[in-house]
């Protein structure tokens, strides 16, 4: 159909969350070894326009939520000029240790993450 498969957005969501993670100093790598794991617990996506085969695009990503033990990503996808938005969406996670089992989120990830600006409730991402 010439148009970027639905679930491939979730994929571009991920990337985003492990580039997101680096940018604040670490990698998800370093948050396993620590002991901790983010599983998607819910995951949404909106689709705005469709992104075509072999299309750059630009993705924002934030913060928007923290829970004692979880976690809420907020993405917006625009194509490569950040003219059209092409997809918004938002993934929520568990932080569990390595037995699965929910813990608190440790103070370390919330203070690396807390240098980046994070949206505002209702603020658009763009």
């Amino acid at each position: 159909m010439g148009v970027m498969y639905y679930a491939e957005y979730l994929h571009l969501f991920e990337r985003a969350r492990n580039a997101y993670i680096r940018q604040c100093g670490k990698s998800y790598s370093f948050v396993e070894e620590q002991g901790f794991f983010l599983p998607v617990r819910e995951a949404s996506i909106r689709y705005r326009s469709p992104g075509r085969y072999d299309d750059l695009v630009y993705i924002r990503i934030g913060i928007s939520e923290w829970g004692r033990a979880s976690i809420r990503f907020v993405y917006e996808i625009r194509d490569e000029l950040k003219e059209k938005i092409l997809s918004t969406g938002s993934t929520q996670h568990a932080f569990v240790t390595r037995d699965g089992r929910p813990c608190a989120i440790p103070a370390w990830f919330r203070e690396l993450c807390s240098h980046i600006r994070q949206p505002e409730a209702g603020e658009p991402l763009y």
